[in-house]
């Protein structure tokens, strides 16, 4: 048996495999996030801990598995954070999530000084204050004695891997999400810390995701409840893992989207891929020699979570499947909703963008508010799907995973604006843990290599274009990006 971790936004998954890698069982154990005015997204490193410790031994206990059974453990982290650690790798204070977006003028003079346009073709990524780099900044310029303390810098899912373990590396997935990596050359950039005036001993060892980090301690396996010893596999980045567990391995298995906090459309491909407009990016897939291409909104699924706090604060469990079921029929012409409630990375990369409803009239109201909501991911993310086909890459179908994948609504508006078949996949949101336990097998050596992935979960639904209303969409996906030109000078203006 294998144990994966995806330790994500709202909290961590824990899911059991068989030796193959198919799913078992999965326990979910909640933590909280600070968000505060002027872009502060945070989170206590000690909370990931308590819930992968919570969270195994759950699992143990719900399936009734004997730890000895267990033949690794490997983990998804949340990707572009920041883990400021001391000495003893201890946490000199929370950690800066993707969300944290208050690193933007220290973002804007790292792009000066570096170019924009050789920095993406270093990085396969914009400089951004979302990504690692310019957080650490941020810390360094706002939290100088803080920042005195720092020894280390790493990801989520780095830092738990150190705890088990004592050793602290990354992978190239999570490194290609730092901003601090030159994609090419596979290696932390000399350029972009010698811009930033870091030393690259700040960073950890960069290591195949299948690498066996360690073993778990004594104490360790005691505070998770598995035996001393059992083997512990590095895993990568969430976006790059949960394309293996949708299957994308190479250019031949086509497009996904996952509908999560943060929503993206990605694939894999032989290189990384480089739009003129910069409106993608490109991470290290977990897979050697190979890249994901990936167009990633900030408030995806997290969109449709904020208008259902605000519509049915009671947080009723079947509140999501009310509001879209009354959504289903909701008349929303002349309505539209910019998703940028945290900023926005692609298409504009933006992080003074805000979330915007556009046309509201009186006879407007909870099932028109939603339907705008999904209706506006999906336009934001068709603006990338067209990046894609820009580039040479058809995407006439698309797998959805993710929590928001089991809405029928929406994957039938994604399949309608994007003029593209989207299929539902069983995993949904056990697609990042179900990577992470495919790179646990061959990391191990219970699988020949990462092409079982291809076999892991099957499509349970599939959603056809609708040719009329994909016309219409077309229609009114210009207006959904006028409507955002038009206010861009006014976001930069009230909070630039």
């Amino acid at each position: 048996m294998i144990i994966a971790h995806d330790l994500g936004t709202t909290g961590d998954k824990a899911s059991l495999h068989h030796d193959d890698g198919r799913l078992v069982a999965a326990a979910t154990v909640r933590y909280g996030t600070r968000f505060a005015a002027g872009g502060v997204a945070e989170q206590d490193p000690a909370d990931w801990e308590r819930a992968v410790a919570t969270a195994t031994r759950r699992l143990l206990a719900d399936t009734g598995t004997d730890p000895a059974a267990v033949r690794a453990v490997s983990f998804s982290g949340q990707m572009m954070g920041a883990v400021l650690l001391d000495a003893a790798y201890r946490p000199v204070r929370p950690a800066l999530i993707w969300a944290d977006h208050r690193s933007s003028a220290q973002a804007a003079r790292l792009a000066a000084e570096i170019g924009a346009e050789t920095a993406y073709r270093l990085l396969g990524h914009q400089i951004h204050p979302t990504y690692s780099l310019t957080k650490i900044l941020w810390v360094r310029e706002h939290e100088p004695e803080t920042f005195a303390r720092v020894a280390h810098v790493c990801l989520a899912k780095d830092y738990v891997v150190q705890r088990l373990t004592g050793r602290l590396v990354t992978d190239p997935s999570d490194a290609s999400s730092t901003n601090a990596y030159d994609q090419r050359a596979g290696r932390w950039s000399e350029r972009m810390l010698g811009a930033a005036g870091l030393d690259p001993a700040l960073f950890p060892e960069i290591v195949p995701a299948t690498t066996v980090v360690g073993e778990l301690s004594a104490a360790s396996a005691e505070a998770v409840g598995l035996r001393p010893g059992t083997p512990v596999v590095l895993g990568g980045g969430d976006g790059p893992l949960a394309a293996l567990g949708a299957g994308v391995i190479g250019p031949e298995d086509g497009a996904y989207t996952y509908l999560g906090s943060s929503s993206w459309v990605s694939l894999s491909a032989a290189e990384p891929l480089l739009d003129p407009a910069m409106r993608t990016m490109t991470f290290d897939h977990v897979v050697p020699g190979r890249y994901v291409p990936t167009a990633t909104m900030q408030t995806g699924g997290a969109s449709l979570e904020w208008v259902a706090d605000l519509l049915r604060p009671d947080r009723g469990e079947g509140r999501f499947d009310d509001l879209t079921r009354a959504a289903a029929d909701a008349d929303t012409t002349g309505l539209y909703f910019l998703p940028h409630l945290l900023g926005e990375r692609s298409p504009y990369w933006n992080a003074s963008a805000r979330g915007v409803f556009l046309g509201l009239a009186r006879h407007h109201g909870q099932a028109e508010m939603t339907r705008a909501v999904l209706e506006g991911v999906a336009f934001n993310l068709h603006t990338c799907v067209q990046a894609f086909r820009e580039a040479g890459h058809p995407v006439d179908r698309v797998d959805a995973i993710g929590g928001g994948a089991s809405s029928d609504l929406w994957l039938q508006v994604l399949a309608d604006t994007w003029g593209a078949t989207v299929r539902r996949r069983r995993i949904g949101e056990e697609a990042n843990s179900l990577g992470a336990a495919v790179t646990a097998a061959v990391g191990v050596g219970l699988v020949p290599g990462f092409e079982v992935a291809r076999d892991l979960s099957e499509i349970t639904a599939e959603f056809t274009p609708d040719p009329a209303r994909h016309a219409e969409y077309q229609r009114r996906h210009a207006s959904f990006l006028d409507a955002y030109q038009r206010l861009e000078s006014w976001f930069e203006r009230e909070n630039g």
